[in-house]
């Protein structure tokens, strides 16, 4: 299935609220190997004929012990043949410019061969994180578009490819970028109560951004969500204690703007659904 009939879904899918954990990238998707060779796909030197999770492997040693030009090598041979662990990491190499100087476009088009290729893989599957973060990114840039490039800012494909992951995939990334969309009404009709749908699902895997939103939702209370104090506190307890980059500071001054207005009684509360949910979760 291709991205254009995956999204043609994305929306009846939103609907399904269908939750799925995603892990993380380790370099190996214990996969089969992908049979045979894409025309111009080049072996890197020594390569002969091992499987390509072998490549991966390597090229992944590579990169940790600091051989760049080697590793990029092994993961690109990976990926040409398509191997969606490989074409993930080096769509992430070139948009967070780790090792290599930032491409959007080249990060662009390694995710849009991921979601073509994986959209309608099984949610279960080891490869399905790489295909999941893959639509969030590839979300990411219908954002803002990508400057001096053909890829435009279209806040309705960034929605529908928040949505296919959030649903399909049921990424707590894709669930919070698609619930923000709804708090601030971008592309869609502003909707608190659904956002706080997809920020609760986020939230109890443990997305803190998605914990933080939720928690100011609740605190201040919306159109259509009744404030809970308490609640929402002990949200953002988790998402401040979460916090770790200077990107978050949004997060600590929610959750003091919020500790400073509540009452005793709510801050005992808070303190108390803390306790059980950290019960729970264990």
């Amino acid at each position: 299935m291709r991205i254009s009939e995956a999204l043609a879904l994305a929306v009846a899918l939103a609907i399904s609220l269908a939750p799925v954990t995603a892990s993380a990238f380790d370099g190996n998707t214990d996969s089969p190997p992908a049979p045979g060779r894409v025309p111009g796909a080049v072996a890197p030197p020594g390569a002969g004929s091992r499987p390509l999770e072998e490549a991966v492997r390597l090229g992944t040693k590579a990169l940790r012990s600091g051989e760049t030009e080697k590793g990029i090598d092994s993961l690109r041979y990976a990926a040409d043949q398509g191997h969606p662990g490989a074409q993930w990491k080096l769509g992430r190499m070139y948009a967070d410019g780790e090792g290599v100087q930032r491409d959007d476009i080249k990060a662009f088009e390694y995710f849009t061969q991921i979601a073509n290729m994986h959209a309608d893989d099984n949610p279960s599957a080891p490869q399905a994180r790489f295909v999941a973060d893959a639509f969030v990114a590839l979300g990411g840039y219908y954002l803002s578009g990508i400057p001096n490039s053909q890829v435009r800012r279209d806040l309705g494909r960034a929605r529908d490819m928040f949505a296919y992951a959030a649903s399909y995939f049921g990424d707590p990334d894709a669930q919070y970028q698609l619930a923000r969309l709804y708090i601030d009404g971008s592309g869609v009709k502003r909707d608190p109560r659904f956002a706080a749908r997809w920020l609760g699902l986020a939230a109890q895997k443990g997305q803190y951004k998605a914990q933080a939103l939720l928690g100011g939702l609740l605190f201040k209370g919306d159109e259509g969500i009744p404030r809970q104090a308490a609640r929402g506190l002990m949200w953002l307890t988790l998402a401040r204690d979460a916090a770790a980059t200077g990107d978050d500071k949004w997060i600590v001054k929610l959750y003091d703007d919020a500790f400073a207005s509540a009452t005793s009684d709510e801050r005992a509360m808070a303190l108390l659904y803390l306790e059980q949910h950290l019960k729970v979760d264990r």
